[in-house]
């Protein structure tokens, strides 16, 4: 930009008022080559032994962690524009709680100048420990940074075949747990309800001691898929997942229901499936992807014939779209073909029944939680687009609800799990008329209002159902 003699002429005057050379050396005056300080991406490449594919960055997780470049859009509250990331810089106003300070320890770690020992480094697991794995980043970073893919990679190596933290066993494994408790939900219940022996499963579970416990339910989704009577038509799967069939099988019931008003034939798998979402979101990626494999294989004869599938829990729906990909590698077929066939409820109504109309909406003011991974995977146009249609006035939150999956429920977390819910969510609940609707989709989004608000959210499959006709006995 400047010509020699007026780079000498700066320096001469410079020279006069900092003749020690303290204010910004190396910057105008005697200015360092452009390519002096350039940081590139750890040599060699790190792609040996790594669970996710990274078919992006070349299978490359070092290529993966630069793509931050420092832009820093993780630090703006995006929130008013329906933007999430990063929810636990806006919860703490800490960089290292930032997407970019994440990224740039990690960038530290691959390339082993600051940060020594690898995937067990005491400042990888500390700046990665508020990570909500909400995948914000992945939509909202300008360079697509998935934290919560790195995050899932880092706990796989840090932990594998070594001792984990309690939360990993009960909360990781809760599908397991929840398909024991269903063997007698009623005295699981009455059980959890004595304050000692859920003291204890907090403790042991390393579950905050002000979390409350859910109850499961006392019929699952599916015994009371096996006593109904499918009404005919187009095929569809309903993805039966944990949460729906344990924790809130009325979600299931209400889908149901719709799909049958839309003219769809639903059908279940043959037996129970998971797609290894809380396994993933802990860092268990070989038990993940062995639970996503029997999965897929479930799945197999009905997308096979061209049978879509539908998923109610918007993070399952995410499993089956994205990560599914990046564990089982982008070339593997029966995952390309699950993520092509899976849908959310409104994409599957909009895609195969364009024709149906939904029951009208009008005198509806809604305020909705779009759960994270949905807006960052799927979108959320195609339920705001049904519910505008359908006549209903929403306004559409920005931020994460902050539980999170199991993240606002371990111990260490519940504060900033109610700060990140005070970001966006729990204000637009409270300015919210008396008689007005709220709507999430999510399993965690729905008990984190329940326990933090006091507000029971339904599902757009309850909202829906909820408006269609009676039918007659």
């Amino acid at each position: 930009m400047y010509s020699e003699r007026a780079l000498a002429a700066f320096a001469a005057v410079k020279d006069v008022f900092d003749p020690d050379d303290l204010l910004n050396p190396g910057v105008l005056v005697r200015p360092r080559p452009l390519d002096a300080d350039l940081r590139v991406p750890a040599a060699p490449p790190l792609r040996h032994g790594l669970a996710f594919s990274y078919s992006g960055d070349g299978g490359d997780f070092s290529t993966a962690v630069h793509r931050c470049t420092g832009v820093g859009k993780c630090r703006a509250d995006t929130t008013a524009a329906g933007g999430v990331m990063c929810p636990s810089y806006l919860a703490t106003g800490d960089e290292k709680d930032s997407t970019r300070g994440r990224a740039r320890v990690l960038q530290e770690m691959v390339n082993g100048s600051l940060v020594t020992d690898g995937w067990r480094s005491r400042e990888v697991l500390d700046v990665l420990d508020l990570c909500l794995a909400c995948k914000g980043c992945s939509s909202d970073c300008p360079a697509g940074v998935d934290m919560a893919l790195y995050k899932a990679e880092v706990l796989h190596h840090a932990y594998r075949r070594r001792p984990r933290p309690l939360s990993h066993y009960s909360l990781g494994a809760l599908p397991r747990w929840a398909r024991a408790a269903a063997l007698a939900p009623g005295a699981v219940n009455r059980l959890l309800a004595l304050r000692p022996a859920a003291s204890l499963v907090r403790l042991l579970g390393g579950i905050d001691r002000r979390r409350e416990l859910p109850r499961f339910a006392p019929r699952t989704f599916r015994r009371w898929f096996a006593d109904h009577d499918p009404a005919p038509g187009t095929p569809v799967l309903l993805w039966v997942d944990t949460f729906t069939d344990h924790f809130a099988p009325e979600v299931g019931v209400a889908a149901v229901r719709v799909l049958e008003e839309a003219g769809f034939e639903v059908r279940v798998t043959d037996r129970p499936v998971c797609c290894g979402l809380t396994r993933i979101s802990t860092g268990q990626l070989d038990a993940a992807r062995r639970v996503l494999r029997r999965g897929l294989d479930a799945l197999a004869p009905h997308v096979g014939a061209g049978v879509p599938v539908v998923a109610l829990e918007p993070s399952c729906a995410a499993v089956l779209r994205s990560d599914a990909l990046e564990l089982l590698g982008p070339d593997d077929p029966a995952a390309s073909r699950v993520a092509e066939a899976t849908h959310t409820l409104a994409e599957l109504l909009a895609r195969h029944r364009p024709q149906w109309s939904p029951p009208p909406l009008d005198g509806v003011e809604a305020v909705a939680q779009p759960h994270c991974h949905h807006r960052a995977v799927m979108g959320w146009q195609a339920d705001e687009r049904l519910l505008r249609e359908a006549g209903a006035t929403v306004r559409a939150v920005g931020g994460c609800c902050g539980l999170a999956g199991n993240f606002g429920a371990e111990r260490g977390h519940h504060d900033v799990s109610v700060a990140v819910a005070e970001t966006a969510l729990l204000p637009a609940v409270r300015g919210l008329a008396g008689g007005g609707t709220v709507l999430a989709d999510g399993f965690s989004c729905r008990t984190q209002l329940d326990q933090l608000a006091g507000r029971r959210a339904l599902h757009l499959a309850q909202l829906l159902a909820s408006r269609l006709p009676r039918r007659e006995p």
